[in-house]
């Protein structure tokens, strides 16, 4: 089966010289959940923008559905459902209106059947005759879900869905977009949590300077790093590591309780019986071990490097 988006070697410059797209290449299964991550500047909105038909991509070819972007711009948009992340709504307007606004906005017939069934999948039937400035942060985010699916795309773009939006209305989110995959729409997600691409999606893009670094299966990719840790809770706290234990991937807790261990679970060896044995020669006793692997987000770090996860918190 064709993917549902084809992005081939795409190429965005300015006129001042800055290439956003640098020869972009991604294609997007019917149906998925795809997280797209980078860092601030790394051509994610860019990239939507080509996709949507609102950048005029420099070089390469982009279809929907079969269709070219750049030469059937309105049969392409019309699968496509964009959720900015800015709250853009008109806060005297009922919710309703704004969906059914946004409908006609398409060209498509009133279908109040079809608008209700939305409305309803985002819990927000209740509040159909309630002004936009009533809702709260996380309704608001669910009316302009609404409106982008007002047109009954197949294909719908979440641009950080649930900035700004407490850890409890971000799981309810979370589910939102479940729910919405179930219903056979392809998501493509944007996000600066790393938690919430590691919670729903199939698989993962990194995008870096303009490049797609990366797109595979999320599971499969955080396999493939193969890092474990080995996490050890002391007897006795330490105050430093002790000497002759460099060659070893520890680090201590801030505390001196607790010891982790980082390795590699594709190696031929793992060097885990001779790194306990040698804390053992150092009278350092274990009372307790747990492990972990990998999180999305030190994968992602691995890749883009470690100083960008810091510098998107700061600017969150």
């Amino acid at each position: 089966m064709a993917p549902i988006i084809s992005i081939k070697n795409i190429t965005k410059s300015y006129d001042n010289g800055f290439q956003a797209l640098k020869g972009a290449s991604l294609d997007i299964e019917k149906g998925e959940i795809i997280a797209l991550l980078g860092p601030n500047g790394a051509g994610k909105t860019t990239l939507i923008g080509a996709i949507c038909g609102l950048v005029k991509i420099t070089s390469g070819t982009v279809t929907v559905g079969g269709f070219d972007a750049v030469t059937q711009p309105r049969d392409a948009r019309r699968m496509i459902g964009l959720v900015p992340q800015e709250i853009a709504l008109d806060i005297f307007e009922t919710v309703w209106n704004s969906v059914k606004f946004s409908r006609g906005l398409f060209g498509c017939r009133p279908d109040d059947a079809y608008l209700e069934k939305v409305l309803k999948s985002l819990s927000l039937w209740d509040k159909k005759d309630e002004k936009n400035q009533a809702l709260s942060g996380g309704m608001k985010r669910r009316v302009m879900i609404a409106k982008a699916l007002s047109h009954n795309p197949t294909i719908l773009f979440l641009d950080e869905p649930s900035a700004g939006v407490d850890v409890a209305l971000r799981r309810d989110m979370w589910e939102v977009v479940r729910k919405l995959r179930e219903d056979g729409v392809t998501v493509i997600l944007t996000t600066h949590y790393i938690e919430e691409a590691e919670e729903m999606a199939d698989r993962v893009a990194v995008i870096n300077k303009g490049e797609i670094l990366l797109v595979q299966d999320k599971d499969a990719l955080m396999a493939s790093f193969g890092k474990k840790h080995l996490v050890m809770e002391l007897n006795d706290p330490l105050a430093a590591l002790p000497a002759g234990l460099e060659a070893y991937d520890l680090s201590l807790s801030e505390n001196g309780t607790q010891l982790t261990y980082a390795y590699d679970t594709n190696a031929e060896r793992t060097g885990l019986t001779r790194m306990i044995a040698e804390l053992a020669e150092r009278g350092i006793s274990v009372h307790d071990l747990a492990s972990r692997e990998n999180s999305l987000e030190e994968v992602f770090l691995t890749l883009v490097g470690d100083d960008t996860l810091a510098a998107q918190e700061a600017k969150a």
